[in-house]
């Protein structure tokens, strides 16, 4: 895979980028820990410019979440369940994640689009609660696109920096995905403390 992620990028570069990006999120085995790296470790060959691979990613990212926000808002939970029982394993999705995604997302609200996009496993998935509730589309555009650009921009820093290391990225980032639950979290217990002392 990582011959053809680099192909890519070398034969159609922005293009590719925004393609590689946007294939991510709908087909998740497709790493983006990988593809952005890359991409910010060609940065460092003058071949591409910094600013344009994050907006390529970020592009592309944004597209890959519409697919699933569409199928959300279009089947409902009961249906996307179904089909996910019959049809997940070839995306390696089980009706389980439906179902948690949409708890996650009733949890946290529509800032869950925004932190959801920034967390590996999450971020692929988090469009399909958004469409089930259904969350209106300028602000899932709007907090996808917020939340993809972040995202994007560590990755490629990451690899930018890395240089030829940059396959460590996804070692590195695991500490900062943690990070980034332990805020939702924390907020989300504030937000609860907040409104528990404003009623009481």
């Amino acid at each position: 895979m990582l011959n053809w992620i680099t192909s890519t990028i070398a034969s159609l570069g922005y293009v590719g980028i925004a393609l590689l990006m946007m294939l991510e999120n709908v087909i998740p085995p497709i790493p983006s820990e990988v593809i952005m790296p890359l991409a910010g470790f060609t940065v460092t060959q003058q071949t591409l410019q910094f600013g344009y691979v994050v907006l390529a990613g970020t592009i592309g990212s944004v597209l890959g979440a519409l697919p699933w926000y569409v199928v959300g808002r279009s089947l409902g939970e009961n249906r996307l369940i179904a089909l996910v029982e019959n049809y997940g394993k070839w995306i390696q999705l089980k009706p389980n994640d439906v179902i948690r995604a949409r708890q996650w997302f009733n949890r946290y609200g529509n800032i869950a689009v925004f932190f959801g996009r920034l967390i590996p496993g999450i971020r692929t998935y988090v469009s399909v609660p958004a469409g089930l509730e259904p969350m209106p589309l300028t602000p899932f555009l709007l907090l996808s696109t917020l939340g993809s650009a972040i995202w994007i921009l560590i990755l490629t820093a990451a690899g930018y920096f890395l240089g030829q290391n940059y396959m460590r990225v996804g070692e590195i980032l695991g500490p900062l995905s943690t990070v980034v639950i332990a805020l939702i979290l924390l907020s989300a217990a504030l937000f609860v403390i907040r409104r528990w002392l404003r009623d009481g």
